[in-house]
């Protein structure tokens, strides 16, 4: 029994030395650029980096967004606007962040992209209704990180990608799990390939974050708004007694 106790207090001890041996050190000068600041995991996550010393890039969508972040954190956190859905937006986000680095190279891309899709069954859709999920939630993930690997590289940084749990369960049509699972291929083959370079890539995936949850009353909103929409045909299929209930 006591060399029981002994192996595991002595296994512990390892587990910590190694644990601690892999923290990051001499944290000043390390960019790290997230998207997604505006609010929510995205907000909270680089107001805690800034604390730790990282020098921070945050994206948001809105003006607005950018200077309430700026506002309760410290000079050196830095912000730019960014709609991942713009290809034009995109570019002037990568200018911003390679004049920001200054030949550094870039040592964390997060990327908290959520792209809003409605829920309804998938015969209620249209392919814009796809688009909007996955052209940000998908796609623009894949053009930024794309467009900054040259950085990480030179920094042998890391790709930390942020996934909703619950965009994992496709109980519902849409793009948006559509997009969760795309995540979840596209990181997988990129860390793969970026082993060589000395680059991590990582998936996250979290649960819910209360700022970023959607009430029922917008999900009725738009499950109404798809119903009115319907050609009469489709409308019929399902009749007013599925639509009510």
């Amino acid at each position: 029994v006591h060399i029981a106790i002994l192996a595991s207090i002595l296994s512990l001890i390892i587990y910590w030395l190694i644990r601690d041996s892999h923290r990051v050190r001499n944290l000043s000068g390390k960019h790290v650029f997230i998207t997604g600041c505006d609010a929510g995991l995205g907000n909270s996550l680089a107001k805690w980096l800034d604390k730790r010393g990282f020098c921070v890039i945050a994206a948001c969508s809105t003006v607005k967004g950018g200077q309430e972040l700026q506002s309760c954190s410290s000079l050196s956190l830095k912000t730019v606007e960014l709609n991942l859905a713009d290809p034009n937006s995109i570019a002037r986000a990568v200018v911003f962040v390679t004049e920001e680095t200054a030949g550094k190279g870039l040592f964390g891309l997060v990327s908290n992209a959520e792209g809003t899709a409605p829920v309804a069954p998938t015969d209620w859709l249209r392919i814009e209704d796809f688009h909007s999920a996955l052209d940000v939630g998908l796609l623009g993930l894949i053009e930024i990180a794309l467009k900054l690997l040259p950085l990480l590289k030179k920094a042998e940084g890391r790709v930390v990608n942020l996934i909703n749990a619950k965009g994992l369960m496709a109980f519902v049509g849409g793009g948006y799990s559509l997009s969760k699972w795309g995540t979840e291929a596209f990181s997988d083959t990129l860390r793969r390939e970026m082993q060589h370079f000395g680059v991590k890539v990582s998936i996250v995936e979290h649960s819910y974050f209360t700022a970023g949850v959607v009430t029922s009353d917008v999900i009725e909103r738009d499950l109404l708004r798809l119903w009115n929409r319907l050609t009469p045909e489709i409308r019929d299929s399902y009749g007013e007694k599925y639509f009510v209930e």
